[in-house]
């Protein structure tokens, strides 16, 4: 089974049914990705934070399923070329690796655009053992229309 099939199940969008409501994080500057991912997990409960210092707190402070990471939070990140470490996703993923005990059972899905970044913060938590994947958030819709088809 697919790390996106089983959390299709593990949603309720694939084959599983009955389920509990799953706890999701996000991390996204965005409201329009916001409102995208709320109506995603209607029934479920969604914590959302635009920056890392409330992501932080919130992770250190609640259990997550699945954890959605966006790499690139201010505008004057979009077309940087030097990483800006500290007030971007990067800092999350990082402080997720630093505390291997927090959340070690969640799936953590990284939906940015910027690929540099997202195989940075993929490379990073996966070295300490989470499972984390990359999938562009303009592929992530497409990608579980199809597996719920399948």
């Amino acid at each position: 089974m697919s790390i996106l099939q089983g959390l299709l199940n593990k949603f309720g969008m694939g084959e599983a049914r009955g389920r509990r409501p799953v706890r999701v994080f996000l991390l996204d500057d965005d409201t329009l990705r916001h409102e995208w991912f709320a109506k995603q997990f209607k029934s479920d409960r969604l914590d959302v934070a635009v920056d890392p210092e409330r992501a932080v707190e919130l992770l250190s402070s609640n259990y997550y399923d699945v954890i959605f990471l966006d790499h690139d939070l201010l505008p004057e990140h979009y077309y940087a070329e030097e990483f800006d470490d500290e007030r971007s996703g990067y800092a999350v993923a990082r402080w997720l690796a630093e505390s291997p005990s927090k959340l070690a059972a969640a799936t953590i899905i990284v939906h940015t655009r910027n690929a540099d970044g997202a195989l940075r913060m993929v490379e990073l938590l996966r070295r300490t053992g989470r499972q984390a994947v990359h999938v562009p958030f303009h592929m992530l819709a497409p990608k579980i229309k199809e597996l719920r088809r399948g």
